[in-house]
């Protein structure tokens, strides 16, 4: 803290006015505004000035450096060089129906890959991995730091909550700019992202970067910046980097909630499950063992083999979760079927996401509860020919009432077109950074 009558190497005023005249600040400015910010010396109405005058008028790559660094700066460092394995994480930008990291981690840990994932809760339309692992009875996320070391050493593999003392800047940061309509500036994103991952100490990272109508950033040219100004991050601090620009227009998979993505999860650890799903896992687990030193791993075998499924139960088991165990089932579903034969063609994810949050699956303030069994099912995607009468999806709910809220996001947001209709849908994973 700074003590009485100190005095203060820099001005925020000032600081505030470069960046609005479309300015650079220096290393030494950046690293005084990150700490007195941090300390609370830097207000929160001057900090969102800042934010807003960044948003307008960018950084530059070196900026962006010296932002991240300086957030790093602001709290713990982690070290896993005493594993004596190789790490590597996964960080999606979020979507619907991303369920990915669940079969991920296990299916990387397999190969001797320690993959310390700290992930985080849901807010709006996007789900949150933590709140979906808490469907499995006595499952736990949060865990001390040498709970979290010692389940790396002895399965390789641990989805947590990540400590307050990693990047706290960036946790001031994050609630301020969800509050001031500055969440989308590319500089802010990709420094709070990266602030908390090199904080975190992993050797390899890859970074899913989400474009389309279910993720926060709909053009693809701006999730490309993202994902290269992410990339050029990593590397400048001495972490393999590299992204994979995927598709978000379409809910990934055909569960959306919390309770129905771990069963589809536990389906594709089974050797099974929906084809994007495993297309995106088997994906991202390749370019996560290629930049942690395995190029040669066989991904789809460790599937097939019943590998990952084995390191996934001994995961869930060392956090208190029963892998054996009944998940949570509604109370309440609602079937939806299509009113005329033809091809579906449209299946917005966006308005699914915001559906499932209004059955109960998401939350609106950090402190909301989520109710596990809440969630859709689809039972068709897009390029599927359908029959009158067939179903498309199934809402579930705890509560009957959330059903007409629910269908009222839905309204529009996929179409049936004619018997025989082409169509063609571009690849999930649209191109590779780094």
């Amino acid at each position: 803290m700074s003590t009485a009558g100190a005095v203060e190497a820099f001005d925020a005023v000032d600081l505030i006015r470069t960046k609005r005249d479309k300015g650079e600040l220096s290393t030494a400015e950046i690293d005084w505004l990150v700490d007195a910010y941090t300390r609370g010396y830097v207000g929160d109405e001057q900090m969102s000035a800042m934010t807003m005058a960044i948003f307008l008028n960018g950084m530059t790559r070196r900026e962006i450096k010296d932002l991240t660094l300086a957030m790093i700066a602001s709290g713990e460092r982690m070290d896993f060089s005493g594993l004596g394995k190789p790490t590597a994480d996964k960080h999606s930008t979020g979507g619907v129906g991303d369920k990915i990291t669940l079969p991920l981690m296990p299916l990387v840990a397999a190969f001797g890959v320690a993959v310390p994932q700290l992930s985080g809760r849901g807010l709006g339309h996007t789900g949150g991995t933590l709140d979906k692992l808490e469907s499995v009875p006595g499952w736990r996320a949060n865990l001390s730091n040498e709970e979290m070391f010692a389940q790396l050493r002895n399965e390789g593999g641990v989805i947590c909550a990540a400590g307050s003392g990693l990047a706290p800047a960036d946790g001031k940061l994050y609630a301020l700019r969800d509050i001031t309509g500055t969440v989308e500036a590319i500089p802010l994103i990709a420094s709070s992202i990266m602030s908390k991952k090199i904080a975190e100490g992993t050797g390899a990272l890859v970074l899913d970067v989400k474009f389309g109508s279910g993720a926060f950033l709909k053009d693809i040219e701006k999730s490309r910046e993202l994902a290269r100004t992410m990339v050029e991050l990593g590397r400048d601090a001495g972490v393999a980097t590299s992204a994979l620009l995927t598709d978000m227009n379409v809910p990934l998979g055909l569960a959306i909630g919390n309770a129905n993505e771990v069963r589809e999860s536990v389906e594709v650890l089974a050797g099974g499950g929906p084809a994007d799903i495993v297309e995106l896992t088997v994906a991202l687990a390749r370019e996560m063992l290629a930049l942690a030193g395995r190029p040669d791993a066989d991904v789809e075998a460790a599937l097939k083999d019943g590998r990952a499924m084995d390191k996934w139960r001994a995961t869930v088991r060392a956090q208190g979760g029963d892998p054996d165990a009944a998940l949570p089932v509604a109370r309440e579903t609602h079937t939806v079927v299509a009113e005329a034969d033809g091809v579906l063609v449209e299946q917005q994810a966006l308005p699914f996401g915001i559906a499932a949050w209004r059955l109960g699956a998401g939350r609106a303030r950090k402190q909301d509860p989520v109710q596990h069994a809440a969630g859709i099912d689809l039972h068709a995607k897009p390029g599927d020919e359908v029959r009158a009468g067939q179903p498309l999806f199934t809402l579930s709910a705890d509560e009957p009432a959330r059903f007409e809220r629910a269908l009222e996001a839905l309204d529009g947001a996929y179409r049936i077109a004619p018997p025989g209709t082409a169509f063609e849908r571009g690849p999930l994973v649209a191109e590779r950074i780094g």
